[in-house]
């Protein structure tokens, strides 16, 4: 399959910046030199503002988020690549549900056949750092992989009539704790303090590590997939 079968279809590329962005650029940009990447933030009240700001000037008829996640099933390990279905965000009683585009969907379900799991996305205001905490989510919600933009990205977008598609890669499982980064990241601008960072991760240097290496080789595989749709 061409990459330009699938990437063709859409006239924008949404990707929260740091790690995840320089990752998506160095597989796309060879291959798509001028197609759009935006870089949003991280957490959802300034992955909003953002948009607000974006959509103000522009407005694309066809996104795919590409990013990544972390697991809530015990099925889904590091590296695996998920597709979106829907996203929820709230509580319990009240969560509401926003759609990906279903023929943009498809589509991309249809390209990578057996390499991507159709997946129920959570998008959480904060880290979920703990397994106890993640089963939790997967009780309540009977969700499959949760992020920190993804409902806000659909929310913004589809009130617009916007197409949008999320494709992401699984960077921590269900089994293991993470280190706690909250207090590393910078709210309102949606981005990580590197001294913080720095000073949490030495602080749990075993689950730092398991971090670390669940980040790198899904990075990689996110990279890659720019290139193997």
């Amino acid at each position: 399959m061409h990459v330009g079968s699938s990437l063709n279809q859409f006239d924008t590329i949404l990707v929260p910046r740091g790690a995840e962005y320089r990752a998506v650029r160095r597989g796309l940009q060879p291959i798509f030199p001028t197609l759009p990447i935006w870089a949003i933030p991280v957490g959802l009240r300034a992955t909003k503002q953002y948009l607000q700001n974006a959509i103000a000037t522009q407005k694309p008829s066809r996104i795919l988020l590409l990013g990544l996640c972390g697991s809530l099933q015990p099925h889904l390990g590091v590296g695996d690549v998920v597709l979106y279905d829907c996203c929820l965000y709230g509580d319990a009683d009240s969560a509401r549900q926003q759609p990906c585009d279903r023929q943009l969907t498809a589509m991309l379900a249809e390209r990578l056949g057996k390499q991507v799991t159709r997946v129920r996305g959570l998008t959480s205001d904060s880290l979920v750092v703990s397994a106890d905490r993640k089963r939790a989510l997967e009780q309540l919600y009977q969700a499959d992989v949760v992020d920190m933009e993804g409902f806000t990205v659909l929310q913004q977008f589809n009130a617009i009539g916007t197409s949008v598609a999320m494709l992401r890669v699984v960077s921590d499982d269900s089994h293991f704790d993470l280190p706690d980064l909250s207090a590393a990241i910078a709210t309102a601008e949606g981005r990580l303090k590197p001294l913080p960072l720095a000073l949490k991760l030495l602080g749990q240097p075993r689950a730092s590590a398991r971090l670390i290496r669940g980040s790198l080789k899904a990075l990689r595989v996110l990279q890659g997939l720019g290139t193997s749709l």
